[in-house]
């Protein structure tokens, strides 16, 4: 048994501590710590190894993996206007994938040692420490992982040439998400679109944690009801 009013310390490995907060993880959690420098995850050197991507590699690695599934469509005799559709309409898919996971799965309620050390992981260290540059994107190697169940269920739901077009899509929307992200969190848009989504995902992580959940566009939340106002709108109601 952990004793009651657990406090975390900071300056030690932080995985195997977040569990025992219980009941208290949820509020923990959502508490920010804004530093650029991230905390230790794992005592042992290779698992924290495991943790740090830097933001570049998700271009560099997946957007070659992209050209080779859209590449296999025209092989399959797919013509260029049909691969284009496949592509848009796997990018249009991703971003409801983009929402649907942030919104069940990365902001699940957990009070449990192991529920909420899996969600530290997935995405309660991205909350704690939102400045952290090297835990912002996801690590290849779970990607990597990922991709195996979704390629199958793509080649599933649509035809040997189309599959791969529709898949490197999905894919491309992916990359186009993780690096939006990491901009969001570390550049500095002035004006347009950019600025805007940078103000509207940081109103998600210091306003409202529970509404925003698109990253790319706002798109879902519009549809589904988790449009996240600005402070003047919510005056304004």
């Amino acid at each position: 048994m952990v004793a009651q009013n657990f406090v975390v310390d900071l300056n030690k490995p932080l995985v195997f501590q977040v569990g025992h907060l219980g009941e208290a993880y949820e509020e923990w959690v959502h508490q920010p710590i804004v530093s650029k420098e991230g905390p230790r995850f794992f005592q042992n050197d290779f698992l924290e190894f495991l943790t740090l991507t830097a933001w570049w590699a998700i271009p560099v690695i997946w957007l070659p993996v992209v050209c080779l599934f859209v590449y296999n469509s025209i092989q399959k005799g797919l013509s260029c206007p049909h691969i284009a559709l496949m592509v848009v309409l796997g990018i249009f898919v991703w971003t409801l994938l983009e929402y649907s996971l942030h919104r069940f799965l990365f902001h699940i309620k957990t009070k449990t040692y192991w529920g909420n050390t899996m969600h530290y992981l997935l995405h309660g260290c991205h909350h704690k420490h939102p400045m952290d540059g090297l835990r912002l994107v996801f690590p290849p190697a779970a990607t990597a992982i990922l991709l195996f169940p979704f390629w199958n269920l793509v080649k599933l739901l649509s035809t040997p040439s189309t599959a791969p077009a529709l898949f490197g899509g999905g894919l491309l929307g992916y990359v186009m998400y993780d690096c939006t992200h990491y901009y969001l969190h570390h550049g500095q848009p002035k004006t347009g679109v950019p600025r805007n989504l940078k103000k509207y995902h940081l109103s998600h992580h210091f306003r409202i944690q529970d509404k925003g959940f698109g990253i790319t566009s706002s798109l879902w939340d519009r549809v589904f009801g988790t449009l996240l106002l600005s402070k003047a709108d919510d005056k304004s109601m």
